[in-house]
């Protein structure tokens, strides 16, 4: 292992193009002038993951809940010193992924919450699944650092599930109509900052131009994970 670097283990497969996408950010955004330099990194693309948001609405959660917790647990096996779960819906289950290893867990939610704050943000739109939605994950993060979090309307809020399940999951590059409709819905509710909370959306800002005024939390992870695995962040 590389001097003062940490393994980087990763709970993929949530879904999968947004694991790739997260793992290419890695690499790209890490200071490195050749293989050696790079983070060592364990990514469990774990495809047979049940659907967050229904497990969350639904409250049947036993069945999520012990695979993440499982993934934790076999990340910390093969070495992990910090855990990332690319997948910001899955962030409703970290106290539980927390309590299954001894090992850190860099929270997205909280990272990109952070962010927002020190941006200035007072309103702060949330672009996420309905699970994480329900789940009040980003809610919470933003109350406990005097920030307000806005959720869209029920009418506008099919546009972002749409975009999510209808585009990015089916292999699409995702309706920018769709998503300027939620943004403008943000707009008009006085936000100052959108955090982009689902990791397909940040598949479609890869193919996508996005206004100055969103976070994309996925790019927030990765900042996080190359800094807390001792490597610099370009």
């Amino acid at each position: 292992m590389k001097q003062g670097y940490k393994t980087l283990g990763v709970i993929g497969g949530m879904g999968p193009e947004a694991t790739s996408v997260f793992f290419n950010r890695i690499v790209k955004h890490t200071d490195a002038e050749k293989d050696q330099d790079h983070i060592n990194s364990i990514i469990l693309n774990y495809a047979d993951m049940p659907d967050r948001t229904k497990a969350i609405i639904s409250e049947d959660t036993a069945q999520i809940r012990e695979a993440l917790e499982n993934c934790a647990r076999v990340l910390e096996g093969m070495g992990a010193e910090n855990i990332a779960i690319p997948c910001n819906t899955a962030h409703f289950f970290i106290d539980a992924i927390k309590g299954a290893t001894d090992v850190n867990v860099i929270s997205m939610v909280d990272e990109s919450a952070e962010l927002a704050r020190d941006m200035g943000a007072k309103k702060v739109g949330i672009m996420a699944t309905d699970g994480t939605v329900w789940s009040g994950v980003y809610a919470r993060a933003c109350m406990e650092r005097n920030m307000i979090a806005v959720h869209p309307p029920t009418e506008v809020q099919r546009n972002v599930m749409s975009l999510i399940y209808d585009d990015i999951k089916q292999g699409k590059p995702g309706d920018p109509e769709k998503f300027n409709r939620v943004i403008e819905s943000f707009r008009e509710d006085g936000c100052d900052i959108v955090i982009l909370a689902c990791t397909e959306l940040s598949v479609y800002c890869a193919v996508n131009e996005v206004p100055d005024f969103c976070i994309d939390a996925m790019d927030v992870l990765v900042k996080a994970c190359i800094e807390k695995s001792g490597a610099k962040y370009v």
